[in-house]
């Protein structure tokens, strides 16, 4: 039975989802805690799979043994209206052919894209199993014809209490398969110890969980991604030449991502050199950083045409920038949440060459103390547009929301005002939530 109304809250930064109105006879809204998962069928103890390790668009899933590969891995991300599944080898998601709402039609591996056909809620089921429900259809991920044989194909079908119908999400670990991994220069030394102890969890804040390493590396030099590069968050922390912990504006990314490079389920520890490079479009999924270093990332794109989207993952301890853009293009931050920054977003104030740069954010969660959620050049074209900020901590709402800077190539850029306008920073008093 379906619920008559479903509020999606979700946490930036986290994979948290609250409490639903259901009919009577439908069970509450589930939750998970962020992360990786395997999700095994409740009919067969089996578990979904991309066949073969596959990577094209259009790949029916399948069920198989649960071998925790990485075509078994599946990170849940919050989305508008739901949560994205997305699987660890490919970085492809989930979705419905042909986007029909018809029982019996087919859910395969597709590029990521927003849309309802790729979206899907999660609903308690029995002995703490979950129904998939995707948005698009409000029919079920399911095991056709409740098989119980590995390659049995997976499908859409009507929700009812079918076992195939149920899956129950088990923590998982993978890493890609090596024909899908980064082109690393030089190989990390795992082994090395880290010049700042960075074993502890961070200590939770009310509003959930941060997540919990899986493992820890140590990385020498930097890390340059190609393709999908699935950490399985593990924790990695800056070594050897990344670990003095300085604030320099000229050291070295611990991850460099090439154009069309994606990076995933990471923890970034201290020392956090100058966290990552985005050298074109990228995208960085359920990335957490523990204590910034000089920036979390930075955006050095070389087109107007090209985005770096930052989805799901959380930031603190930036003690000034956290979110970077030097080049042109636009930037994404979405589903994240930030404690204790400086600013979480800035347009670069006095680089040497300037363009008009762009940012979208939604869906993000401030706690203070905090400073700016984004600082633009107007002089320059710069554009900002918020919804959905829940700003924490903050009764006197000192946190400014947009910073209009005038923007230089020499010397240091000046503020010249603050505040909503509908050309370059794009919100209204309801974009805006205090907690």
């Amino acid at each position: 039975m379906l619920p008559t109304t479903t509020k999606m809250s979700a946490l930036a930064g986290g994979i948290l989802l609250a409490a639903s109105a259901l009919t009577a006879a439908t069970p509450a809204a589930a939750s998970a805690t962020p992360g990786t998962y395997q999700l095994v069928n409740a009919g067969s103890g089996l578990c979904l799979s991309v066949p073969a390790s596959a990577k094209a668009d259009g790949v029916q899933l399948t069920q198989q043994a649960c071998a925790g590969a990485a075509n078994q891995a599946w990170t849940l991300t919050s989305v508008s209206g739901g949560y994205r599944l997305s699987v660890a080898h490919s970085g492809k998601c989930a979705g419905i052919k042909g986007g029909s709402t018809s029982a019996g039609k087919a859910v395969q591996q597709q590029s990521c894209a927003a849309g309802a056909f790729q979206t899907w809620t999660l609903k308690a089921a029995a002995a703490g199993t979950r129904q998939l429900v995707n948005a698009g259809s409000a029919k079920c991920l399911n095991v056709k014809s409740s098989a119980k044989a590995a390659g049995a194909l997976i499908q859409q079908n009507s929700c009812d209490t079918v076992s195939s119908k149920r899956w129950t999400l088990r923590p998982a670990a993978a890493t890609p398969a090596p024909s899908a991994g980064p082109t690393t220069t030089p190989t990390p030394t795992a082994t090395a110890k880290p010049t700042q102890t960075a074993t502890a969890t961070p200590t939770a804040p009310s509003s959930g969980a941060w997540p919990t390493p899986t493992g820890k590396e140590a990385v020498t030099a930097t890390i340059t991604v190609t393709g999908v590069h699935d950490g399985g968050m593990k924790r990695f922390y800056g070594s050897g030449a990344l670990g003095s912990g300085s604030q320099s504006e000229g050291q070295p990314p611990m991850f460099k991502l090439a154009d069309g490079a994606t990076l995933q389920n990471v923890i970034i520890g201290a020392p956090a050199a100058d966290g990552v490079h985005c050298m074109g479009t990228c995208t960085l999924k359920n990335v957490w950083w523990e204590d910034v270093g000089e920036d979390a990332a930075t955006f050095k794109a070389t087109s107007a045409t090209q985005t770096m989207t930052i989805d799901g993952g959380g930031a603190r301890a930036a003690s000034d920038k956290t979110f970077q853009h030097n080049g042109p293009g636009k930037m994404i931050i979405e589903n994240f949440r930030a404690e204790n920054v400086g600013k979480l977003y800035r347009s670069c104030g006095n680089c040497s060459k300037q363009y008009a740069r762009h940012v979208v954010i939604s869906n993000v969660t401030i706690t203070t103390p905090a400073k700016v959620i984004a600082g633009i050049n107007t002089n320059y074209g710069d554009t900002a547009a918020f919804s959905s900020i829940t700003i924490v901590n903050d009764p006197s709402k000192k946190v400014v929301v947009c910073a209009k800077f005038k923007g230089v190539t020499s010397g240091e850029p000046t503020q010249i005002g603050s505040g909503p306008d509908t050309t370059h920073c794009r919100y209204t008093a309801t974009d805006i939530t205090y907690k």
